[in-house]
């Protein structure tokens, strides 16, 4: 069995900071659950765009509000608690936070650690693992 806390995760290498957010990875590849889920704090005002060619992913949102616009067909949701979006297709999209957000999101194939966007807005298939 695993049992973690946020705030324990927080205090660690779990913890992954970026420009426009920082991701708290609570299940990771080496728990071997054949997912990974992180709860993530997107930055208030902040435009993140994001392309996960090598992952799928979905997000539930806990607090805040934005939006979420697929590139390529310019279709914009409102992101307030309690609205799911699901990024089945690899879709190219950006996520907007109007105000901070905290989020839940579930990853397959499951992240390594350390992972965070490239120029693309891409997450590498595999990178630097984090050691507990």
């Amino acid at each position: 069995m695993i049992v973690r806390t946020l705030e324990q995760a927080r205090q660690s290498d779990r913890r992954v900071k970026a420009d426009n957010w920082e991701s708290v990875r609570m299940l990771l590849k080496d728990d071997n659950m054949g997912f990974s889920f992180h709860i993530t704090t997107l930055y208030a005002n902040k435009e993140t765009p994001i392309h996960y060619q090598n992952h799928l992913e979905s997000v539930y949102c806990i607090s805040g509000e934005g939006e979420v616009e697929t590139v390529a067909d310019g279709e914009v949701h409102a992101i307030k608690p309690g609205t799911l979006y699901v990024l089945d297709k690899h879709d190219k999209h950006l996520l907007r936070a109007f105000s901070e957000m905290t989020v839940a999101c579930v990853f397959n194939p499951p992240l390594n650690g350390k992972e965070t966007h490239d120029e693309n807005g891409v997450y590498p298939l595999e990178a630097e693992t984090i050691m507990e």
